[in-house]
């Protein structure tokens, strides 16, 4: 199992000044711990669990970019992308050139959002769920045919009409940046990982209810004829004790689960990073 490191916190005690020199250090101690991706949030306001719409935020896909230029190894994503904030078509072409500026590291995490209270304060439009979902899924096509050399022509859906899916340069990946999609929903989200994903991310709520999500997601792989092999299954997680976090992921590596993301608890991880994470990647990397 490898462990990647999801950094929702940037309130830094010595202010806007410090942040970038931290989120640089964070990095370096990440990729020299072993950490395998790193990830941020597509929020604009924090989340109201996490500190509240007042504390630090930094714009996702931004960060990525700084972070492609002070990394050299790990994996690249936001988890994930809100598929309202970001008109599709140019959604693939930031992902791509993420993809390039980090020499194939670019990953495009994404799902439906949720966050209302920063869609109204910021008007951006926050369709009803069943519209987002449909966004989603049309957003997944766009940016799988502009992921394609070979298919430039256009994208006629419900919602995004393109005349063009030109989008050059091509991705360093092969054949295309990785597609990762958040979320545990069995109808909707699960399906939409087997149809178009190459790694999904659950939350671990119970040992039994990811094997569960994980079965949904085989069956609709069987529906769909996709091998179930093909798709990465990570998970999300906080914790503060190194012993407690090892048992429990030796029960989630049972299930298949491949990849872990802990979250720092601070907006200064770079030291939690060595103390924490660092012995966590040497522990559970044979599970």
């Amino acid at each position: 199992m490898r462990v990647g490191v999801h950094i929702t916190k940037f309130d830094n005690p010595a202010g806007s000044s410090a942040v970038a020199a931290e989120l640089a250090t964070t990095a370096r101690a990440a990729e020299a711990a072993g950490v395998g991706w790193i990830s941020v949030m597509d929020h604009y306001f924090q989340m109201e669990h996490n500190g509240g719409a007042t504390d630090d935020m930094l714009e996702g896909y931004t960060t990525l970019g700084f972070l492609a230029a002070h990394t050299s190894t790990a994996e690249l994503s936001l988890l994930v992308t809100g598929v309202t904030y970001r008109n599709p078509g140019l959604l693939a072409k930031i992902v791509t050139t993420l993809d390039v500026l980090s020499n194939g590291r670019g990953t495009l995490g994404i799902g439906a959002a949720w966050y209302d209270r920063e869609h109204a304060g910021l008007g951006v439009n926050f369709p009803p769920l069943k519209e987002r979902f449909e966004r989603l899924e049309e957003t997944l096509q766009i940016c799988r045919q502009m992921f394609d050399q070979g298919n430039d022509g256009p994208y006629e859906g419900k919602y995004y009409q393109l005349a063009e899916t030109i989008n050059h340069p091509p991705a360093v990946r092969s054949p295309r940046p990785r597609i990762l999609i958040g979320g545990g929903g069995e109808k909707k989200t699960l399906r939409l990982v087997a149809q178009y994903a190459d790694a999904c991310n659950l939350f671990p709520s119970s040992v039994e209810e990811v094997a569960h999500k994980l079965d949904v997601i085989k069956g609709h792989c069987d529906t769909v004829g996709r091998d179930f092999a093909e798709i990465e299954a990570t998970l999300t997680t906080r914790s503060d004790d190194l012993d407690t976090f090892v048992a429990q992921m030796e029960d989630y590596a049972k299930l298949g689960i491949k990849t872990v993301m802990i979250a720092p608890p601070t907006g200064t991880p770079s030291r939690w990073i060595e103390e924490f994470v660092a012995p966590a990647v040497q522990r559970v990397a044979d599970l």
